[in-house]
Parts: structure tokens; C-alpha cells; sequence
């Protein structure tokens, strides 16, 4: 590829890949692709120039169209398939082994859509097989199409999955048991990743080694993880340009050197060094498994070296395009990767503060040089962070700039060293030794910053006024010629953005609600201005996480948290509040079992906060005999004219009990027991005739919630109705309007005429 054509040939693969994403969204047909694909080869012979960007360009719509039909149909969706996968990875979760499985036959029941296209799923093992990557299996396994929660400003676990290239989610079955075809063959990373299980460290030690060094990033606990996130830190744990890098240099040092020493007359002119120091980068980016991030650095190192060797190299901008132009035409979901815009980002930043100067001289001219660098760096990435997660590290620019010099110059090195010299015990061990040091030093500094200066999630109004005055600041601090009283003003508006309130004024008699997406639980959070609550916690899977989790960054705050009754799929998240949030008042059914002491919730008790008023209409003082989902908190929340009603798991028989308490009319009701028919009896339906009706239910749930039957109850009274596992999470507010507007996370066809 010429330079000249770097710019446009990265343009062509952004194309591309932008009207891959339009095409499927519009309904494209294969057939269509086609003909485009037939005027394309004719542009070739035409303009063999803009033919070679056309075919980039579809090069990488391909590449992202083949993701999309590799998905399992929807109606395999719940059905089991017979496959022989072979396994990439295995990793304990809970009492469990969380697989992915790269599928190299795929058997689907007759008379269903085939599943041959599948490449790649992630399952949930539970049992007492064991696995190890590289091993062939013939299994059973229960799927469904990629999927995930949708709640606002969380992850996005369903994008992730078709950007990491996963067409299915599920479970291994136990009947038929799976039968393993082939034994692992070997592997230089999976016998790294033994010896090291083998090291008489701590856990801490061997699995952020096994991140540093082999890029196996699931190795880290989802403490680890939240620790990294919270101070702005993750870039330097995953394998990223980084730590390829740094074993491009140390090669390319020690290569210079030997080249000094055997041709000292002219070593400058040698080529091998820097081809030493490429077979070293490429080597060690497969070593850690070619995963996104390796690969993207493995480019831009190769591109760096080339830059810096200054034979017919490019200049940086035309590396910049080009690396851009080689990983999507390698990986063309790279495009929907925020790692690759923030690291090119970053790039191009430093491109821009540092075209035109010398370079450092000496050890104190190369600190202030990266002293400079992360300074300047700091605001520009804190404003790509906040637009992309909607939450930024306070601390981060000055955590970085102690730890990056100190995972890039004792971290790395030592745990790089302990294994070049593994041969030798004693000296590797020595080196491994130092690094448990240091990694003890690390772990301490963020420790320690998180505790005083925590996460930082600003209010959604002021995420944007926020993030381009960071970028004003770094613009101005960064480019020449700017004026000294712009750059103050800058920084003094960015000083003071996070004391205001750019959210309308709050109204007394407001709540605002959100059902969340939780999957088969429920959890509900109410909101006025000085009171927050939530009504139950959704549920804890058996791999032992938690939607809750997912939701807020740690260190909430919450007046009161309402148990409906003890079952998991309402109270399995207490434990994550507990380990992570504050909660003023706990309240629960009588007798219920929870680990927190708990206050009563009894028929009739009745408060008020900012103009809202709360009340219980069940269980009644004392009944303790009820069962489990009949002695359910039952909570109206009202607001004027305008009510809520929030009903658990009581049965019909229940709310017929106390139906005549209800308060009418109800604008909003949760419906009770996910949309079950035990719960919404008749009677009940016909009584209350509720405007809006909500389903918390899980995607493709095992109970077919909400049932038929429920549906149509609440159908033929005119209600409008919801489901979180089809909307997303529902958001709206009680106050002095006439009525509500519910508003949906998921977007589906045909949303806006329901009602």
C-alpha cells in the first residue's frame, strides 16, 4: 500500500464498515451486496485507484456483515443444538466454568433453522467436567441469540458480544453428557499460564502476571477490575502499545547493541535490529493471544518502528492513517471498539504537543517529557472517557502519572524478566519476587485514591458542557500560540462545571421511576428531590453475579430499600448493596430472612417525602403464615391525581383482598409476579384498569413471562403495555401532568403507536 493512498484507504474502511451498519438496520439483502460487489470489480478496471479503495471498503462491510448473519437464528432461540467446538478458554465463575467455543460443526433439530454459520459462542458449564483450552468436545448445548440488560449509562453487554465476534449465549446440558473428541494439543501460552499456577505466589501475583505478560485479562476479579476502572488505570493491565512496546524496544536496545559491538564502524546502517525487534513484536502479541487490543498495538508498533528507522519511512500523520487503514482491514469490528478510538486518540494528541520539537535529551529531559505528555493527555482522554461511559476517574491524570512510569519502567520489565529467566529458578523467581513487590505498591496507590477520590458519575445535562471544556482546556494548553488568559479561563471552568446544576429546576411532588432491566427480577428505583428508594434488588445468578452490579458506580446513597419478600429474584442483590452502597433503612415482610436487620412493612403504614405520598396496602401486622410471594410488600406511590401501584409476587386471592384499598386511577402498575398467572386476576384487572402496565421479565425466560392469558386481561381493558425484557428499562415521572410518558432504553418498530 503507497502512503499517498494511507488517508483515503482508512477512510474506505470506515465507509465501509458504516454501511455495513446501515445496511443492516435498513433490511440490505445479500442479493444487493452482490450487484454492489459486481460494480466494484468494474471500478477496478475502470480506476484501478479508487478500486482499490472501493474493495477495502467492502473488504470490511463484508467482514462486518458476515458478524451479523453468524448470529443463531431466533428460532433456535431456547432449543438445543449438538455441536463439536473446540475450547479457546475456560475460566471459573462461581460454582461454574465460563467457556468460549470456537464451533466447528453445528447439528440443529429438525425441521428448525440451521446453525451451520455459527463460528464462536460463550456457555455457562455447570457440572464436574473440567476443560482446558484446546480441547475437542461433543456436546449439547441450550442457546440463545447474543443479548444483554439495557440500562442507561451501563454497559453495553449485548454490543460487546457482537463486537468480540460471540453469536451465542447459553448453557451446556448434562443430558446427553458431553464427550470430549481430542485432547489439547500444545500451547506455548496455556503451558505459561500452568507454570504459573505452579509458582509458589499469591493469586494476586499469578493473575496479574498472567494479564501483564499473556494478555489472558479474564484471569482478574471483578474487584480487580472495578479497582482499575475507578482511577483511570485499565489501559495499563490489558496488553496495549504499551507492553508491546516495551518488548520492542528492549529487543531493538539489546539488537543495537550487539550490532555496536560486531560492526562498530557503521552499526547505525544495520537493518536487522529493527527486523529483530518486528519478529519480537509480532511474536509476542501472538503470544498473548492476538486479542483486539494486542493486535491494535502490535500494528502501531510495527508502524512505529518504521517511522522511527527513517528508511522510506512515513511521516507520523501517514502512520496514523495507515494503522488506522490495516486494523480495520484486519479487524474490521475494531470499528465499534472505543479502545481503538481512545488509543488513536491519544496518538494523534501526542502527535499534535510534540510535531516540531527536539527530541529529550537526557534522563531528565525524557521525565519532563512524559511528565508534559500525561499532563497534557489527561483532560482530552478524561472528555473522550466521559462522553463514551458517562463517568470519569477524578484522580486519573495524577494516578497516571505516577503509575504508568511505574508499570512501564518496575511492573512490566520484572515480570518480562522472570520469564526470560524461568529457566533459572532462583533468578527468575528473584525478578517474579520484585514484581509481587511493586504489584503490593500498585495495588496500594489505587487503593488509596479510589477511598479519596472515588468514581465520579456527573448528572447526564452536565456530561457534555463538561467534556467540551476539558477539551477546551486541553486544546489550549496543548496547541502554540494560544492565549495565557484562555488557557486560565479554561481550566477555571473546568474547575468549577461539576458544582453546577444544569438539571430543571426540581418540582416538590415529582418522583421520577425506573423499572430496570434486571432479566427474570425486578428491581425499581424512586427518586424525588431529597429522598431516594429502591423497591426490591433483582436477582444473583448462580455464577454469582449480580445485575444490581451494572447499575451505579460504588458509594450510593438510598433512604430506603424495600424487599418485596425474600425469593432471589427479588432479593438477590442485597449483597451487593451491602459490599458496595449505603443504605439508611431496610424494609421487609415480617419474618423474612435477610442478611440485614429489617423493618416491617404492614398494611396501612403511610409517609410522605417531597410531596409524595407512600403507603402499604399488604401484607396485614402480624399474618406470618402466608407463603412466600403472598406476603409481598404491596406499595402505592402517588403524586396528585396520578398513582403507582407496585404489587411483588401476590397472588390473585391477595389482591382481591385488598382491592378495595387501591386508589384510583392508577396511571402505572408493575404487574405482579413478572406477568404470572397466579397474580393480575380478573377482578383485579377489571377493578384498577391501569393506563400503563409493566412486565419485569427476563429475555426468552423459561415461564414464557408475561403469560397469555395476562396479556390479554390487561389488553382488553385498553392498557398500554411494557416489558422490560422486550423495552429495555422504562423510565417516567409521577407529577403534575395529566399523564405519563414512559420512555424505553430498547427502541423497537412501532413503539410510539402502542397506546
Amino acid at each position: 500500500m503507497r502512503l499517498g493512498v494511507a488517508m483515503p484507504a482508512a477512510l474506505a474502511a470506515l465507509t465501509g464498515g458504516g454501511f455495513a451498519w446501515y445496511s443492516h438496520t435498513a433490511g440490505m439483502t445479500s442479493n444487493a451486496f452482490g450487484w454492489v460487489l459486481v460494480a466494484a470489480l468494474f471500478v477496478v478496471g475502470w480506476r484501478p485507484r479508487l478500486g482499490v479503495w472501493l474493495l477495502i471498503g467492502l473488504w470490511v462491510f463484508a467482514g462486518v456483515q458476515r458478524e451479523w448473519t453468524s448470529r443463531l437464528p431466533a428460532g433456535l432461540s431456547g432449543e438445543d443444538v449438538v455441536v463439536e467446538a473446540s475450547v479457546l478458554t475456560a475460566q471459573p465463575a462461581g460454582g461454574a466454568t465460563r467457556l468460549l467455543l470456537a464451533v466447528d460443526h453445528c447439528q440443529a433439530p429438525a425441521q428448525r433453522p440451521s446453525c451451520s454459520a455459527l463460528a464462536h459462542v460463550r456457555i455457562t458449564a455447570y457440572g464436574d467436567n473440567r476443560f482446558q483450552p484446546g480441547e475437542q468436545w461433543r456436546m449439547t448445548l441450550r442457546l440463545r441469540p447474543p443479548s444483554g440488560f439495557a440500562n442507561p449509562g451501563t454497559f453495553d453487554y449485548e454490543q460487546w458480544l457482537w463486537r468480540e465476534g460471540i453469536h451465542a449465549t447459553g448453557y451446556l446440558r448434562q443430558d446427553p453428557p458431553p464427550v470430549r473428541l481430542s485432547s489439547s494439543g500444545p500451547s506455548l501460552r496455556q503451558l505459561g499460564l500452568d507454570f504459573l499456577d505452579q509458582q509458589a505466589f499469591d493469586e494476586r501475583t499469578k493473575r496479574w502476571l498472567a494479564a501483564l505478560t499473556l494478555g489472558d485479562s479474564e484471569q482478574l476479579t471483578q474487584d480487580d477490575w472495578s479497582l482499575l476502572n475507578a482511577t483511570g488505570t485499565t489501559h495499563l493491565v490489558v496488553i496495549s502499545g504499551l507492553h508491546v512496546g516495551l518488548v520492542a524496544s528492549f529487543v531493538l536496545m539489546l539488537a543495537k547493541l550487539g550490532a555496536r559491538l560486531t560492526t562498530p564502524t557503521n552499526w547505525r546502517m544495520r537493518t536487522w535490529p529493527w527486523w529483530l525487534a518486528a519478529i519480537a513484536c509480532v511474536s509476542y502479541a501472538t503470544l498473548a493471544g492476538m486479542a483486539p487490543p494486542a493486535m491494535r498495538a502490535m500494528v502501531m508498533t510495527l508502524i512505529g518502528l518504521w517511522v522511527l528507522s527513517g528508511r522510506h519511512a512515513p511521516g507520523p500523520w501517514q502512520a496514523w492513517w495507515l494503522a488506522i487503514a490495516l486494523v480495520l482491514i484486519v479487524d474490521p469490528m475494531a470499528l465499534w471498539r472505543p479502545g481503538m478510538w481512545l488509543s488513536f486518540l491519544a496518538v494523534a494528541w501526542l502527535i499534535i504537543i510534540w510535531q516540531g520539537r527536539r527530541r529529550p535529551q537526557g534522563i531528565k529531559g525524557w521525565c519532563w517529557a512524559l511528565v508534559r505528555s500525561q499532563l497534557l493527555l489527561a483532560p482530552l482522554m478524561a472528555a473522550a472517557v466521559l462522553v463514551a461511559f458517562g463517568r470519569v476517574a477524578p484522580a486519573a491524570p495524577l494516578i497516571n502519572l505516577v503509575a504508568v512510569p511505574w508499570v512501564s519502567s518496575v511492573m512490566v520489565p520484572t515480570a518480562l524478566l522472570g520469564w526470560l529467566l524461568a529457566p533459572f529458578p532462583f533468578l527468575g523467581g528473584a525478578f517474579w519476587w520484585l514484581f509481587e513487590a511493586s504489584l503490593s505498591v500498585f495495588h496500594l496507590l489505587l487503593t488509596v485514591s479510589v477511598q479519596r477520590w472515588p468514581l465520579w458519575e456527573p448528572d447526564r445535562l452536565l456530561t457534555m458542557p463538561l467534556a467540551l471544556a476539558l477539551l477546551m482546556m486541553s486544546l489550549s494548553w496543548g496547541l502554540p500560540s494560544v492565549l495565557p488568559g484562555l488557557r486560565l479561563a479554561s481550566t477555571l471552568l473546568v474547575l468549577a462545571l461539576p458544582f453546577w446544576s444544569l438539571s430543571p429546576p426540581s418540582f416538590r411532588s415529582t418522583v421520577s421511576v425506573n423499572v430496570y432491566d434486571v432479566g427474570q427480577g425486578q428491581l425499581i428505583e424512586l427518586r424525588s428531590e431529597h429522598y431516594r428508594l429502591l423497591y426490591d434488588t433483582g436477582p444473583q445468578f448462580r455464577s454469582g453475579f449480580m445485575p444490581l452490579e451494572t447499575l451505579w458506580s460504588p458509594g450510593q446513597q438510598f433512604d430506603q430499600v424495600i424487599v418485596s419478600h425474600g425469593d432471589n429474584d427479588h432479593a438477590g442483590g442485597v449483597e451487593a448493596l451491602l459490599d458496595n452502597h449505603l443504605v439508611s433503612q431496610w424494609t421487609a415482610p415480617a419474618g423474612e430472612a435477610l442478611p440485614v436487620p429489617s423493618v416491617a412493612c404492614q398494611r396501612g403504614q403511610a409517609w410522605q417525602r417531597d410531596g409524595v405520598s407512600y403507603r402499604f396496602l399488604w401484607p396485614p401486622a402480624g399474618e406470618n403464615t402466608l407463603s412466600a410471594n403472598d406476603r409481598s410488600c404491596v406499595l402505592e406511590v402517588s403524586v396528585g391525581e396520578q398513582r403507582l401501584l407496585i404489587t411483588g409476587d401476590v397472588s390473585a386471592e391477595i389482591e382481591r383482598r385488598f382491592l378495595r384499598e387501591v386508589g384510583l386511577p392508577i396511571s402505572a402498575l408493575v404487574a405482579g409476579h413478572h406477568g404470572s398467572d397466579t397474580s393480575s386476576g380478573i377482578q383485579f384487572v377489571r377493578h384498577a384498569m391501569p393506563k400503563h402496565v409493566i412486565f419485569s421479565a427476563g429475555q426468552s425466560n423459561s415461564f414464557q413471562h408475561p403469560v397469555d392469558a395476562v396479556v390479554r386481561r390487561f389488553r382488553q381493558q385498553g392498557s398500554c403495555l411494557w416489558s422490560t425484557a422486550q423495552d429495555g428499562a422504562l423510565r417516567f415521572s409521577l407529577g403534575a401532568a395529566d399523564s405519563i410518558e414512559i420512555k424505553t432504553t430498547r427502541q423497537l418498530p412501532g413503539q410510539r403507536n402502542r397506546c
